[in-house]
């Protein structure tokens, strides 16, 4: 049997998931609080792992992207914010373009390292950025989530029904494509679902769905090697819950802000900070005792699809 690789990807920005919003304050939280507990759990495992930065906490605190490359880690780009306006499934092309641009040379800056992987904020993409990515000279992208079912849930929902229909195993895109397996150099490294996603979220709320996810992931990785893709952010390690709390309104139509705003707000806090470790553990156990091999999303695709 091949080598089996779980890919253990984190999402690093400023936003604040105990008060659903985008707050300088949780970055110095998420570099002096959440990261070190992450990297040290990553160092315990002998964990490479590929961490997606929002240009915006780059430039707020480069420091938390040096200790990523000084562990050894991926650095890759998340985009220029996490903003709504700014999701890649509304800018236009040319924005798309020149987002990429400006994150890529900022994270390069900083790292010293090549950047050239990406996941789109909030996994908001359209069938074009693909061509963004190629143009602007990136490799690999994770924003797709084949099968994942709960885009109701966030925004970008129309163009995540794609999802449904893409390829569950890593693919070449087409040009025009992102959703669509074709010939050009991106290669896509699907995030893992079974219509639930398999992220840190899922893994807080209700950790026997992440644990019956692994059974099923594990034996599809069996059968055809597919990489276990599992998305993270350092923001979950972090307690904020000592501030009084409220939940800021992002939409004016009631229905989704019942459903993207309070309903998510009030399910995504459950097991947050510390205590989000053990949990996140006793999954990288996990794959660790079943021998899988744990490299970042370049590497994999670097040895994977050759040329």
């Amino acid at each position: 049997m091949n080598q089996l690789s779980a890919l253990l990807t984190n999402d690093v920005e400023t936003t604040s998931i105990w008060f659903n919003d985008l707050r300088d304050e949780t970055g110095f939280k998420v570099m002096k609080e959440g990261m070190p507990l992450l990297l040290d759990l990553y160092h315990k495992y002998d964990v490479k792992s590929t961490f997606y930065f929002t240009a915006y906490i780059a430039k707020l605190l480069p420091d938390v992207v040096r200790m990523v490359v000084k562990d050894g880690h991926e650095v890759g780009s998340h985009g220029k914010s996490h903003t709504k306006e700014n999701g890649f499934d509304i800018m236009p092309f040319s924005r798309q373009k020149a987002h990429l641009d400006y994150s890529k040379k900022l994270l390069e800056d900083i790292s010293g390292q090549e950047v050239v992987s990406f996941r789109a904020p909030a996994l908001r993409v359209c069938s074009l950025t693909a061509k963004a990515l190629l143009e602007t000279g990136f490799v690999t992208d994770s924003s797709i989530a084949s099968q994942r079912f709960d885009f109701f849930l966030s925004f970008g929902s129309k163009q995540k029904l794609s999802f449904i229909g893409a390829p569950r195993l890593p693919y070449r895109t087409k040009t025009n494509d992102i959703f669509s397996k074709g010939s050009s150099q991106l290669v896509e490294v699907p995030l893992s679902a079974t219509l639930i996603p398999f992220v840190g979220t899922t893994m807080r709320i209700m950790p026997w769905v992440t644990s019956m996810q692994q059974h099923l992931l594990h034996c599809e990785s069996r059968i055809n090697s597919k990489p276990v893709v599992f998305g993270i952010h350092p923001n979950e390690f972090i307690d904020e819950s000592s501030e009084s709390r409220t939940i800021k309104r992002r939409s004016r139509n009631p229905v989704a802000y019942l459903l993207t705003d309070y309903l998510r707000a009030h399910l995504k806090v459950k097991n947050l900070g510390p205590q989000a470790v053990p949990i996140y553990e006793k999954m990288i156990r996990y794959y660790a005792e079943r021998n899988y091999s744990f490299t970042t999303v370049k590497d994999y695709v670097k040895e994977t699809f050759p040329g």
